[in-house]
């Protein structure tokens, strides 16, 4: 049964990546805005001073001026660095700071690096995902990191995943490790989904 798990997950998976690499440039742009839009107000609703976020890639909705923004308001941002046993470290987000691609091809952040743990003062955690069902399952992209930390974290705090609007599915493929999340953020709304154990 895990291998029918295993199969359906990455055949989801490379859908999803294929109709994302077909986003017009217009597009990628108008949905940055707009995920800056829905993260704002996200942000502001919660009143989080500390914030987990990730460095989007092209073809993500892109995070990238939320962060410098957020940065410029005084909110703390940590950026993740993936590690080669699973977990991650982090980094206070500089928007001077550079980029270079980490462990799996993705932008992440150089600078000083803090442990594990450091991501356990923040008030809000916003994830990548591939998609999210309307129960709060998030599918990552399959390396597991997320769904580690957030399973590792003593007292977690609210935990929004960021895909665009057709990604919100009605169900989702789940294994035993996978991890809900709070509410979903896509450039036109943020859903709460109560229905998580978050």
């Amino acid at each position: 049964m895990p291998d029918a798990i295993a199969d359906a997950k990455r055949a989801l998976r490379a859908d999803l990546r294929e109709r994302r690499q077909q986003r017009s440039e217009a597009s990628r742009a108008e949905d940055a805005a707009g995920l800056k839009a829905q993260l704002d107000a996200l942000v502001e609703r919660t009143g989080a001073r500390s914030v987990s976020c990730f460095l989007s890639t092209p073809t993500e909705p892109g995070t990238h001026d939320f962060i410098r923004d957020a940065v410029a308001r005084g909110i703390r941002v940590l950026l993740p660095i993936t590690r080669s046993d699973g977990l991650m470290d982090w980094a206070v987000a500089d928007p001077e700071g550079e980029i270079a691609e980490g462990l799996y091809g993705v932008p992440e952040p150089v600078g000083e690096v803090l442990s594990p743990l450091a991501v356990n003062d923040v008030d809000l955690l916003i994830v990548p995902a591939a998609a999210v069902d309307r129960t709060g399952m998030r599918l990552g992209w399959g390396r597991g990191y997320f769904d580690k930390t957030i399973g590792s974290m003593q007292h977690c705090p609210p935990v929004y995943a960021v895909v665009f609007d057709a990604e919100i599915l009605d169900d989702v493929p789940r294994d035993v490790h996978d991890q809900p999340v709070s509410g979903v953020v896509t450039p036109t709304q943020t859903l709460p989904l109560a229905a998580s154990r978050r």
